[in-house]
């Protein structure tokens, strides 16, 4: 998992509440047995106004240019903004590997979706809460001023204006850890590698036939 520390990023602001994760990628992408490829669908069925289906090649599409993440002077944003319960719905992770995988490194929203919220930390993505008023005024100077960007500073928990003047987050303390040091669940269990191999070769000694069991 990318390590997150401290990211400067163009901000894009979705001004809907209650996106779904049928939304951020729709369930015909689902299929697919791997864990990478989900960018290129995020928001399909806004981003696009024909019909998008698996394999489909990108550059054949209808793009809908009134769609946010599809004006010019959005291209290339990497923190999203958006409105509260940001999310809902069914509990896919395919959701925040789209949004990480089109570019996006935070998002900032009043409220999220619980399983939403969990799934974004363990893949890498920063979920920041601030209030209402905070993300109504972020969206007012992102609309008056072209090129907005932020830099979100995970390790002192702050969001930097382009003015310098800072928003402070609140983020779990383990969370935080895992992110600064890009470690998902898989990471944080190989960081004990050394005493997993030394409990199975102890096991295995102290109970021989259990070799014969893992083998079958």
């Amino acid at each position: 998992m990318q390590k997150f520390t401290q990211h400067k990023g163009l901000v894009a602001p979705m001004d809907r509440e209650n996106v779904d994760t049928d939304a951020i990628i729709p369930k015909q992408f689902l299929k697919s047995i791997r864990k990478t490829g989900f960018g290129q669908n995020l928001f399909d069925e806004w981003r696009y106004l024909d019909a998008g289906y698996p394999g489909q090649d990108p550059t054949s599409r209808q793009p809908n240019p009134e769609f946010v993440l599809n004006q010019p002077r959005f291209q290339g944003a990497s923190i999203l903004l958006a409105r509260k319960n940001f999310g809902c719905g069914s509990s896919r992770e395919h959701a925040p590997w789209a949004l990480d995988q089109f570019g996006f490194r935070a998002i900032i929203a009043p409220s999220y979706a619980d399983i939403f919220f969990n799934n974004s930390f363990k893949n890498g993505l920063l979920p920041i809460v601030l209030s209402d008023a905070q993300v109504a005024q972020l969206f007012n100077e992102a609309a008056a001023f072209p090129g907005y960007s932020l830099t979100v500073d995970l390790e002192r928990q702050v969001i930097v204006k382009p003015d310098g003047s800072e928003l402070p987050f609140e983020v779990q303390a383990f969370r935080k850890y895992c992110l600064v040091n890009g470690l998902d669940d898989i990471g944080l269990t190989l960081k004990h590698a050394d005493k997993i191999k030394a409990f199975e070769a102890e096991r295995l000694a102290t109970k021989p036939w259990l070799a014969l069991t893992m083998l079958a």
